[in-house]
């Protein structure tokens, strides 16, 4: 049956690809033949023999009856339209198109032989001979519907599925080509792929086109979609390869295993949008991993901040390198949640995990308490303290509060640790700590300072921080907001036209600051490399090209996402740095930098925090500010006035 079902379909597929005016003249055929054959059988069934050639009276008669029910169905049947769609209408549509025909047939036909008569032809011939047509010419619809129906639907759908080329003709190519041969979901009609020595060729019947004409391809071949299958390249060909896609104005997608794929482990809907991730990003090095375990492996390792996106990533990342226990402490009881749940599943699928235990804390890192309690009884080897206000509009606008979490929570924590004598305690920090104009920034800013100042007092506790810009896809980055209005038709919104921002992956800022926490003598600022600094109006032009649509701008009216510029927010700047002054020193790792910036003593440092204590408590922003610019000098805050007018200057 299966060998039978096979050779159907293999017969079945030329069939169906011959022109449509051949077909019709094959169908056509096909209905006079069988006309012919009922005027046979009509003949042998009135008589009880077969029409005998040798008789002329009766091969007359025969000639006589098939000439006229040739003249009479042919038309009648191309009038009813019986071979307009030969096999779309191959099921009870057909048959019933086929019925009405031969009724109109067997009216005329009846009257030309029973009523009206015609000399040596039977009378019953003209009322068995309608009965066998209609019969003979619907089993044939019937016939053609099992034998064709199946392949043809497939064929029409595949026609209206999303057509798609494969960048790349090599073994994972070819192997997501196999995969994808019965895909509901798209149709691949061909390769792309630069080696010239495959152009024009033809591998398991799709062609390898160039793409140096990948807009005149896409365009001829009506492409929808393009799928990555360069698992092997570089992150910097990668890019230059996926720019000259996006510039095509066509959608381009990948997928997360192409081998989990072709052994039919992962479905074509696993096949994932292209992201911005992967145009921004830069080429891996590889994490050494002395670095990394050396302060996780086999330790209690604490992290602060579990549940937001630096802090979730590095409990993902902690939790591979097998520590005996991960505290993982958060205020927000729905992010705490769902990082535990995420570690928990990815426990189960961790070899050699047994022993390894996640222990979770709602508190507030505000509640010295809370705090002490959990360092008393957990004694963590080291803390990663990622819990922090980072949103700088919402932190402008609620200074005392962000000042109280990010500034006295960070000083419960680092008191804590030097009084239970954790080993190492690593912040992270950001770029924006750096010559702030907002109050997110500078209050990141008294974090380091009172982690450099606790670095140099008698403390066995060392204390670092890790510097670095913006990680795609967090919180709060402007890439989730970009992809929203995306999604709703537009536009994107961006402040400036002439802003810029470092990026950094979420996996990578979180490999790097495990490895500059064991790198670590205590004081030290870490700096991360970003890389170079990307235009934010790139950027939004860049994420509107990957999701396969066009910008409308004066150069294209008819595109279909506009950018708008709204201005900047409140404590914004145009560019971040990463150095506060002098020149950052080289480490053992290629990405990590220090430096040693200025610093205050506690004791000095400890009279300016009673001083911002007491003005937090007051709720009164004027000696806020005042305290502030004297304790960070480099502190340019801006002001709204009563008419809510943006000024800059130190008050």
């Amino acid at each position: 049956m299966a060998l039978y079902h096979l050779l159907g379909q293999r017969l079945a597929s030329p069939v169906l690809a011959l022109p449509r005016s051949l077909k019709r003249a094959i169908v056509l055929c096909i209905d006079a033949a069988l006309c012919i054959l009922a005027v046979y059988f009509a003949f042998y069934l009135r008589l009880g023999y077969w029409v005998d050639t040798q008789t002329p009276t009766q091969l007359t008669a025969f000639y006589i009856a098939s000439y006229v029910a040739l003249c009479i169905s042919i038309p009648i049947f191309i009038l009813s339209g019986l071979y307009r769609a030969i096999f779309r209408y191959s099921g009870l549509p057909a048959l019933f198109t086929v019925t009405k025909a031969v009724g109109v047939y067997t009216i005329l036909y009846i009257g030309i032989f029973v009523f009206v008569g015609v000399q040596a032809v039977p009378r019953t011939v003209g009322l068995i001979q309608p009965i066998l047509l209609l019969l003979m010419v619907g089993a044939s619809r019937a016939l053609a519907n099992i034998w064709l129906g199946g392949s043809y639907l497939k064929i029409l759908n595949s026609n209206n599925l999303p057509r798609v080329l494969i960048y790349g003709a090599g073994s994972s190519g070819r192997q997501l080509a196999g995969a994808m041969a019965n895909s509901h979901e798209m149709r691949v009609v061909g390769f792309l792929d630069d080696n010239p020595e495959l152009k024009g060729s033809v591998i398991n019947g799709l062609r390898v086109y160039s793409p140096q004409n990948i807009a005149k391809v896409i365009q001829s071949l009506n492409i929808t979609d393009v799928l990555l299958a360069l698992p092997s390249i570089n992150r910097s060909r990668r890019k230059v390869i996926l720019e000259q896609v996006t510039h095509a104005k066509v959608r381009v997608r990948t997928l997360p295993g192409l081998m989990d794929l072709a052994n039919g482990n992962v479905s074509t809907s696993d096949i994932r949008d292209l992201e911005i991730e992967d145009l921004l990003s830069r080429d891996a090095i590889d994490p050494d991993p002395l670095l990394l375990e050396k302060n996780i492996q086999g330790k209690v390792v604490m992290v602060t901040g579990a549940g937001g996106s630096i802090g979730s990533e590095l409990c993902r990342q902690i939790l591979l390198l097998k520590p005996i226990k991960l505290i993982l402490i958060d205020h927000s009881e729905a992010d705490l949640y769902k990082i535990q749940q995420d570690l928990l599943l990815k426990l189960e699928l961790l070899k050699n995990s047994q022993g390894i235990a996640i222990i979770c804390k709602l508190a507030s890192i505000l509640d010295e308490d809370a705090i002490e309690t959990v360092f008393k009884k957990e004694r963590p080897f080291i803390v990663y303290h990622a819990a922090a206000y980072k949103h700088v509009p919402i932190v402008e606008e609620n200074p005392f509060e962000g000042i109280k979490n990010n500034v006295f929570g960070t000083l419960v924590l680092t008191a804590v640790a030097r009084k239970f004598e954790t080993p190492y305690f690593v912040l992270i920090s950001t770029d924006k700590a750096v010559r702030s104009t907002n109050i997110m920034g500078v209050s990141k800013r008294l974090a380091e300072l009172i982690l450099q100042s606790f670095a140099h007092t008698e403390s066995s506790t060392i204390f670092t921080m890790v510097r670095f810009g913006n990680v795609l896809a967090s919180s709060g980055s402007v890439i989730p907001l970009f992809r929203r209005q995306i999604r709703d038709g537009g536009p994107i919104t961006v402040t400036d036209l002439r802003m810029t921002r470092y990026f950094m992956t979420i996996p990578e800022a979180a490999q790097l600051v495990i490895q500059a926490g064991a790198i670590a003598k205590g004081g030290e600022v870490f700096l991360l490399d970003m890389g170079e600094p990307v235009k934010i109006i790139d950027l939004a032009r860049n994420m509107i090209e990957l999701s396969g649509l066009q910008v409308r701008d004066e150069e294209s009216p008819d595109g279909d996402i506009e950018i708008h510029e709204i201005g900047m927010r409140p404590g914004e700047k145009l560019y971040e740095e990463l150095l506060i002054s002098g020149n950052p020193e080289k480490t053992v790792h290629p990405r990590i930098f220090k430096s040693r910036e200025n610093f205050y003593s506690w004791e000095i440092l400890e009279t300016h925090l009673k001083k911002l204590r007491q003005v937090t408590t007051i709720q009164n922003l004027e000696p806020l500010i005042a305290v502030l610019t004297e304790l960070v000098p480099e502190y340019n805050p801006q002001v709204s006035d009563l008419n809510g007018d943006q000024k800059s200057g130190h008050i």
